[in-house]
């Protein structure tokens, strides 16, 4: 059966090995930021390559300069600075705020990446340039993952306006590095995810692509029914740990952090100034707003905002 056609991503039989699906996140335009579309069209290229028997391991991998940059949020972000206030399920204007129509939104986009990890063939992230943010989920529902050097791996929203829905980063790093991570909203390098664990292997990006062949062609020769049987192995000693439960959670608290005061803050200096400058403020280090302060924050803001869109 050929492969589908996707707008965001290209799947396909590897053209050296043919027991290696490859599928690629191609929106190189956006360092292959996640838009609406994409994390539905990860589960069914997943899908597909799962009813390829010739099919053995799964190689994930990003079009051009990154894996991928997260979710592409600039417009969620931004929305409503221009044309007033816009609803939106995971950004939501009216209040109270349904926290259960955010849920539906994010735990569905979660279920989408979670194929990588539930399907029965072996998954390897192949990462390069960055995995930030909602691309870390992607790189991190695949079993194994392989980086460049170079490359960037880290969840930076965990400063303000995001919990990783996935709730991986416990189960792969280890409570106390997942904390220092989630703490901080810090990046490392895939020489230290390798270092730490977290990446299975990480060398030059020159040789990034031999080196994630060289895997795949290796777990490639193993039946597919031991591959299948060693990893529901190991996937189930994730759902007793409770995987499941803490994603649950989390994607309910990433809803929260985007409608709490602290969220809101973030939402409205990305209307007022730009998201790029509402990312640097949450990156640099500078103390985030909370509380009443953010909550004096946002009115200030608001005005700000209606008296702009009120000039001609």
């Amino acid at each position: 059966m050929d492969a589908p056609a996707f707008a965001t991503l290209t799947v396909a039989h590897d053209v050296r090995n043919r027991r290696i699906a490859r599928l690629r996140l191609n929106r190189p335009h956006r360092l292959n930021a996640i838009d609406p579309q994409m994390p539905g069209e990860i589960r069914a290229a997943v899908a597909w390559a799962e009813s390829q028997g010739e099919v053995h391991v799964i190689v994930v991998e990003g079009e051009g300069r990154a894996f991928c940059a997260g979710y592409d949020l600039v417009a969620l972000a931004e929305e409503g600075s221009n044309h007033g206030a816009v609803d939106h399920p995971l950004q939501q204007e009216s209040k109270p705020w349904d926290s259960m129509v955010d849920y539906a939104v994010m735990k569905r986009y979660t279920e989408d990446f979670m194929a990588l990890w539930r399907c029965a063939k072996p998954t390897i992230a192949k990462v390069h340039g960055y995995a930030v943010a909602g691309g870390s989920d992607i790189a991190l529902c695949c079993d194994l993952l392989v980086m460049a050097d170079d490359a960037k791996i880290g969840y930076m929203p965990t400063r303000v306006w995001g919990c990783p829905t996935t709730a991986m980063w416990t189960f792969r790093l280890g409570a106390a590095r997942a904390k220092q991570l989630m703490f901080t909203g810090d990046l490392i390098t895939g020489a230290q995810a390798a270092d730490w664990g977290l990446a299975n292997i990480a060398v030059p990006a020159a040789e990034l692509d031999a080196a994630c062949d060289a895997l795949a062609d290796r777990i490639s020769g193993v039946p597919r029914s031991h591959l299948a049987m060693h990893k529901l192995v190991v996937n189930q000693v994730m759902l007793t740990m409770g995987l499941e439960q803490a994603q649950t959670l989390a994607t309910v608290f990433d809803g929260v952090t985007r409608h709490n005061p602290e969220g809101l803050w973030f939402r409205r200096q990305a209307q007022a100034d730009g998201f790029k400058a509402a990312v640097e403020w949450r990156d640099s280090g500078r103390p985030i707003p909370e509380a009443d302060e953010a909550r004096a924050l946002v009115a200030e803001l608001e005005k700000r905002i209606g008296e702009a869109m009120k000039s001609p």
